[in-house]
């Protein structure tokens, strides 16, 4: 784990709100899953130009809790690809809403696949040309 968070701008942020929490007050594993794959997604579509639905799910790591009026930050890089497929690592950091301290997290990879226009996996060279 690092120091800081990445130097990339997030895929996206978020302020982990009330509706949120789990019956333990801090935010709910499931909500953070739902938009590491969203930022997951932004990357691997952004990189193939397609639509890329989530296939996979794995290597999750859960570091730090996350507090309500927290905001997150959500960092996608893609570090590999094959045919069809686009693997993207997924770190998360939060940060309190009234400083500047922050830790990570959390981390967690997604597999996913470019789709064509005819809802069938397409070849990412093509898609990458």
């Amino acid at each position: 784990m690092s120091d800081g968070p990445p130097d990339t701008i997030p895929a996206i942020r978020a302020t982990a709100m009330a509706a949120d929490a789990n019956p333990y007050g801090t935010i709910f594993v499931g909500w953070l899953m739902g938009q590491m794959a969203l930022a997951a997604g932004s990357a691997a579509s952004r990189f193939s130009g397609a639509r890329c639905p989530v296939v996979a799910a794995n290597g999750f790591s859960f570091k730090a809790p996350v507090q309500v009026g927290d905001e997150v930050s959500f960092h996608a890089e893609i570090v590999a690809t094959g045919r069809t497929s686009i693997t993207v690592a997924v770190m998360v950091w939060r940060r309190d809403r009234h400083g500047e301290g922050g830790s990570q997290a959390a981390e967690g990879r997604f597999t996913l696949v470019a789709m064509g226009a005819d809802d069938r996996p397409m070849t990412l060279v093509a898609a990458a040309a």
